[in-house]
């Protein structure tokens, strides 16, 4: 899990160095990871064959993974990377909430206590950080679309191996997006053109940030709850923020607002392993 977060922290920077607007990127990175994916299902003999009805499910679920992505890569584009990073780590928060509703167990209070504590790291970075309204606000549309999806893999990692699961949601993202470009007139021949650093950064999304990442992120679920698994990613920010102050400097230059907000927020997360365990020992 670790290695697939530092691999996610990887992925905001591409979606900065990525030129095409977040729709048309995340178009060619779920082709490239659908194209990976079936690559290595042939190489290791793996069958396809699921039923109709579980296939539209994960066909759904990869609607769910492609409006985060676009939602992410354009909070990206209209706001930076470190402003879109903190407000993902808020993911915890909204697994509090969500998880016991699709798993019908009971609400966890330190779960929501946590939260609690999230939810007022995001209002320091809301007050401190204004001129960024807009794309902390898609970013918190994009937490909200992770947990959801993250949520209902568990449910299926159970019936099926976490690369089939993996192809059918990146073939099912493909298809949604494609299906909306259609209606909406999306596609051009400057959509079939990308540049060719464009083209290779797409490659590194789509195979290794996406197709590796993705599948090795669901199979860890057969160990892992939702909620501990979207903690883990919360590691993400850390790795993204530091590699943006590299890369492009001053335009992620925060105020102090902003930083007390996100160390608020990725301290409740790191924090919650060792209450959880306390509270265990208690009990």
């Amino acid at each position: 899990m670790h290695i697939v977060v530092i691999i996610y922290g990887f992925t905001a920077i591409l979606g900065k160095l990525i030129e095409m607007p977040a729709i048309q990127m995340v178009w060619y990175r779920m082709l490239f990871a659908s194209i990976g994916l079936l690559a290595y299902l042939l190489l290791k003999k793996k069958s396809l064959l699921i039923t109709p009805k579980q296939i539209l499910k994960l066909i759904l679920i990869g609607f769910v993974v492609a409006a985060h992505w676009i939602a992410f890569f354009h909070a990206i584009k209209i706001s930076n990377i470190s402003v879109t990073l903190g407000i993902i780590s808020s993911g915890a928060l909204f697994a509090s909430v969500l998880e016991p509703i699709f798993f019908r167990k009971k609400i966890d209070w330190l779960e929501l206590l946590v939260g609690i504590f999230i939810v007022i790291g995001l209002y320091l970075i809301f007050s401190y950080e204004l001129n960024y309204i807009s794309g902390i606000i898609v970013a918190i549309i994009a937490t909200v679309l992770a947990t959801t999806f993250t949520i209902l893999n568990k449910k299926y990692i159970t019936q099926h191996s976490p690369t089939l699961i993996s192809f059918y949601e990146m073939v099912g993202g493909f298809i949604g997006i494609s299906l909306y470009l259609i209606f909406t007139g999306g596609f051009s021949s400057d959509f079939f053109s990308p540049s060719m650093s464009d083209i290779t950064y797409l490659l590194i999304l789509g195979l290794i940030c996406t197709a590796f990442a993705f599948a090795v992120s669901v199979d860890v679920m057969k160990e892992l709850s939702a909620y501990t698994v979207i903690l883990s990613i919360n590691m993400e920010p850390i790795y993204g923020i530091i590699l943006a102050f590299f890369i492009f400097g001053e335009s992620e230059y925060m105020t102090s607002g902003f930083y007390a907000g996100t160390v608020m927020i990725l301290a409740s997360v790191f924090l919650f392993p060792i209450l959880k365990r306390q509270k265990a020992v208690i009990d």
